[in-house]
């Protein structure tokens, strides 16, 4: 630590290249499934509008919990909510494979959602803290190479241990790592915050005292869980009842039990936090203006449905793009991997680490230029993923592969710093924590049943064609902020970038 009390650059590293190993764990865990399509397709007789929603289960939780634990990590302990999101969701990556039913498989990928809801607002907010100001995008965008490099490298895992060892033990395996890096992730120090005491110690206080809480507060959830699994286990002793129907039945005591959760979590959290003092309740008390600020913040308004948009077009190419290239072209498991991941993983690094760049360079001179990194991308990208999806010459492919993913995932890095420059400090895990909500409930947990969907009645081609057409539309829309965003960041305090220029205007 320096003199002042803050981080040291060193440490300050070491907390981003942890925070992106974990997300690039993150991102293999989630995406891992998207190479399983077609053997669990076959094993369990499914429907692409099937595979679609166990796409979207862990997005539709993820959605729903990243608020509630944006919050609690706002109020309590980011670290907390880092370490056992990363334990959760590597337990369930986990089970997957032990999984008989469509129902089963649609719950753990659920869990999965639990366990990665809390992490991306908390581990955000963290790197925000360790970099301020013009150095911000380009961490994010450091931070970010873990979506683009987890997206294909689960893919890439996923397809060479299906064949090695069959899809189960893919996910048996793929689960495995997490639980080290949760270790690590239960270390780090939080600016600001009172470094964590010994490992030991924090474990024994935590089965002592917080694992009892954890099931007393998280009951619904186990028991309409354990409910909804057992009508379902007896509906599937009925030959005549369509799986569709024991997963329905499922899914509608698995959501009870989320939102009676969750309706018991928050207020506990609030209670615990304004015991604690009065600056952990004046953060709260900006957080119930959390949602009031979005509405009024014509920024963000553009950014989350623009954003929307944008997850809708990634994630769902993400999804099919294996399932469409050993359908369309032929490829095997291991061949969509070791080509479509190369390209991909090459495209999605150098995307994202060059628009975290372009972004910090423009916004030196310009309020709007992370704002334009964020939205231009998709943009270009459109036509290039359009050409993607309809050419069949392999060298045409090669080359439209890298350019998709390249231009796709300039945002990664620039969206969450535009975000993080229009809204108070306390809040924002808060608001990081609404986008994700917002953003992948109203984006990327549609796409992959819709295209589903629009398969099945058509063929995965012509459906998938819808991802760069939402695409561009997003980028558009993201576009429009250009005209707000320096206004936005005044009102909070962050003074335009400029040297020389307007020093005390970003004071009001």
């Amino acid at each position: 630590m320096t003199r002042a009390g803050q981080p040291s650059r060193a440490y300050a590293a070491y907390a981003l290249g942890l925070l992106t190993l974990i997300n690039v764990l993150n991102y293999t865990d989630r995406n891992v499934v998207f190479a399983l399509f077609e053997p669990i397709k076959v094993d369990l007789r499914l429907s692409d509008a099937q595979l679609g929603w166990i796409g979207s289960a862990y997005i539709i939780v993820l959605s729903v919990m990243a608020l509630p634990l944006g919050v609690i990590g706002d109020l309590r302990s980011r670290r907390g909510v880092i370490t056992i999101g990363v334990t959760l969701w590597s337990l369930a990556t986990a089970a997957g494979g032990l999984v008989t039913r469509y129902w089963q498989l649609f719950a753990c990928r659920a869990l999965v959602g639990v366990g990665e809801a809390g992490y991306m607002p908390a581990s955000q907010a963290i790197v925000a803290e360790y970099y301020p100001g013009p150095s911000r995008a380009m961490a994010m965008g450091i931070y970010s190479v873990g979506m683009a490099f987890g997206g294909v490298l689960g893919i890439w895992l996923g397809g060479e241990l299906a064949l090695a060892f069959g899809w189960r033990y893919a996910f048996l395996l793929m689960g495995m790592p997490g639980l080290v890096l949760a270790v690590l992730a239960a270390r780090l120090r939080e600016p600001d915050r009172r470094p964590p005491g010994p490992i030991g110690a924090a474990l024994s206080a935590w089965y002592r005292q917080r694992l009892p809480r954890m099931v007393r507060l998280a009951s619904p959830l186990l028991a309409l869980t354990a409910i909804g699994a057992l009508i379902g286990a007896v509906l599937t002793l009925v030959e005549a009842t369509p799986s569709q129907v024991d997963a329905a039945v499922f899914a509608v005591f698995l959501s009870a039990g989320i939102a009676w959760t969750v309706a018991r979590l928050v207020p506990v959290a609030i209670a615990h936090t304004a015991r604690a003092g009065r600056v952990a309740a004046t953060a709260f008390e900006e957080f119930l203006e959390a949602t009031a600020i979005v509405l009024r913040t014509p920024t963000l308004i553009w950014i989350f449905l623009g954003g929307a948009l944008v997850t809708f077009a990634l994630n769902g190419l993400i999804a099919w793009a294996p399932s469409f290239l050993q359908r369309v072209h032929g490829m095997s498991p291991v061949d969509v991997g070791r080509n479509f991941g190369v390209l991909g993983l090459a495209g999605g690094v150098l995307g994202a680490l060059t628009g975290g760049r372009l972004a910090d360079l423009m916004q030196a001179r310009w309020a709007g230029g992370r704002v334009f990194s964020t939205g231009v991308g998709f943009v270009l990208g459109g036509p290039v993923c359009t050409a993607l999806l309809l050419v069949d010459r392999s060298a045409l492919f090669t080359a439209l592969v890298f350019g998709t993913f390249f231009l796709y995932t300039w945002y990664n890095g620039p969206i969450s710093a535009v975000i993080l420059d229009v809204v108070p400090a306390a809040v924002r895990s808060s608001v990081l924590g609404a986008f994700v909500l917002f953003s992948h409930l109203a984006g990327d947990a549609i796409a992959p049943p819709l295209v589903g969907y629009l398969s099945d009645r058509s063929d995965l081609r012509t459906a998938m064609l819808i991802l760069p057409a939402a695409g561009v539309v997003g980028g558009l829309v993201i576009l429009g902020a250009l005209g707000t965003v320096r206004r936005d960041m005044l009102r909070v305090g962050q003074r335009r970038p400029r040297p020389g220029r307007g020093e005390r205007r970003g004071a009001g």
